[in-house]
């Protein structure tokens, strides 16, 4: 199956299952749930199919024949041995007069017995669903088209749903946003390159990040995923933490998720061991509780400055990043665009973090890219193993022009999307001379096919330079503004009609003013 091919299946399963949800009495976020429970079934059903044949055939001839397959054979090959009453072709078998609702929530609690990561982890609210509903979702996954999915698939197409449930309302309707845009997660991705080690998200939502750098290690190394990177999440909210634990399961990424409040908390014991950072972390929160112990020692901070005046939690969040990265660890995360120009106290922050040389390069991006919310934000690179000619520079990239808008949402085209990486691997030394000359956005913005500092788009700085902006690191402070002059619009012309237009109106103001004076007299 080809990329158009799985992109129309993604859309296909998804208008079903939402035109099953119009004709009932369920919100999105009631709806998500049950939905994301049964694509994961799916999956499961599909993985253990395909790794039973090759189980059984590897099992040798004994002098009874070949034993049974056991649980550990399917673990061994990243699949779940299902018990008869929690495999999907069960379900959907399952006769008119047998209580369908009842059904999925005993094959859900099948599975998290035989496996204890995923206890308290599977929906089990069925019943809350109408029986025919029900049984209509359950055959939405279980066309022809689905049945020979691979786990890929299942993995994009969880990924779209969560998206969707997203863009739907679902996340702003718990009280959260539980899904980074996958161009953020993408340009994340790919400037820090994270294909091995340890990675953490220490508010990682439903766990797009971890999925992918799941992606990112496929594409970029030749060990497994979980050979190369192992991966680490702290999660506030309970239903987000299901998800992605969920997530992972479905992609089969292994890793540790902990629902914990990270402000109080540091539950994998990270600081200083890190390969890979990347968050998406609430933007702006306040009443953080500066008084408890807990904060007032944390190794997250610096030792001097650490601790904000300010009634916000972002510079928390941002000394958080850096003290988990080990010595040559990266970091990338989306932040609001009021840090970058922070004052007072956050600003003292934001100084001894830009002198430890590890702030690598700063993102603006323009608004409409979330769903629940319009704001523009930054996307904030740390390296602390950057090449020394590079220690004292910052590469500042203003992207808020940069994007592609379909249906009132914002993201970044392959071509923009390997341009802005290009520029990253250029401003690091990295031989990219052939995307210059091949990229078509590069084309237009370098026509040189090389890597310079353009006006309104990028520029390497020093550290010298931010120091004289008050420590700044707001991209549109040292790229400038690129004014852009439509060569079919006749500007004069118009500027005429405006002076005319003006004229007309200081006239007919006059004239009312007269006769207001004169009805005073």
């Amino acid at each position: 199956m080809n990329n158009e091919q799985i992109k129309q299946l993604e859309k296909e399963l998804w208008d079903s299952a939402d035109n099953l949800r119009a004709n009932s009495k369920l919100t999105a976020a009631e709806y998500k749930d049950p939905v994301l429970g049964l694509i994961l079934l799916r999956y499961a059903q599909n993985r253990y199919e395909e790794a039973k044949i090759a189980i059984e055939a590897s099992i040798p001839e004994g002098p009874r024949g070949k034993r049974a397959a056991t649980q550990a054979d399917f673990q061994g090959v990243g699949a779940m041995l299902l018990p008869e009453k929690s495999q999907y072709v069960y379900l959907v078998n399952l006769p008119e007069g047998d209580n369908i609702n009842e059904a999925v929530n005993e094959a859900m609690r099948l599975i998290e017995a035989s496996y204890p990561d995923l206890v308290g982890i599977l929906p089990k609210k069925y019943q809350e669903l109408e029986a025919e509903l029900l049984r209509e979702m359950i055959r939405v996954f279980n066309k022809d088209s689905v049945k020979n999915l691979k786990g890929d698939v299942f993995g994009r197409i969880y990924e779209y749903f969560l998206m969707k449930f997203s863009m739907s309302g679902a996340g702003a309707q718990e009280g959260g946003e539980f899904f980074t845009p996958p161009s953020l997660v993408q340009l994340i991705v790919n400037f820090i390159e994270p294909d091995h080690g340890i990675i953490h998200d220490p508010a990682c939502g439903s766990g797009g990040m971890f999925v992918q750098t799941g992606h990112f290690v496929r594409d970029h190394s030749n060990r497994a995923v979980n050979e190369a990177i192992k991966v680490y999440g702290t999660e506030q909210k309970s239903n987000n933490t299901r998800l992605a634990k969920m997530n992972l399961a479905i992609h089969g990424i292994e890793g540790k998720i902990i629902e914990s409040n990270s402000f109080y908390s540091d539950p994998h014991d990270l600081v200083g061991k890190c390969d890979f950072v990347m968050a998406n972390p609430p933007f702006n929160v306040n009443k953080v509780d500066k008084s408890k112990d807990f904060v007032k020692t944390d190794k997250r901070l610096f030792s001097d400055v650490g601790i904000p005046k300010a009634d916000n939690g972002n510079y928390l969040w941002i000394q958080y990043f850096y003290h988990y990265l080990n010595e040559r660890g990266r970091a990338g995360f989306v932040m609001a665009s009021s840090a970058t120009d922070a004052g007072a106290s956050e600003k003292l922050i934001r100084q001894k973090l830009i002198e430890t040389g590890a702030v690598d390069c700063i993102v603006a991006v323009g608004n409409k890219f979330f769903y629940t919310r319009s704001l523009p934000c930054h996307l904030w690179f740390l390296d602390r193993g950057k090449k020394s000619e590079n220690k004292r520079n910052i590469l500042m990239i203003d992207a808020r022009n940069v994007y592609v808008e379909e249906d009132q949402h914002r993201f970044f085209d392959d071509a923009q999307m390997e341009g802005l990486t290009a520029i990253v691997k250029a401003y690091r030394g990295e031989d990219v001379s052939d995307q210059f000359k091949s990229n078509p956005w590069l084309k237009e913005h370098f026509p040189n096919g090389k890597y310079e500092d353009v006006e309104g788009l990028c520029k390497i700085v020093d550290v010298v330079e931010v120091e004289e902006n008050d420590w700044s690191l707001t991209p549109g402070r040292y790229v400038g503004y690129s004014i852009e002059l439509d060569e079919n619009f006749d500007y004069a012309s118009r500027l005429g009609e405006i002076h005319s237009e003006l004229a007309n109106l200081n006239s007919e103001a006059n004239t009312l003013m007269l006769k207001i004076l004169k009805g005073v007299v």
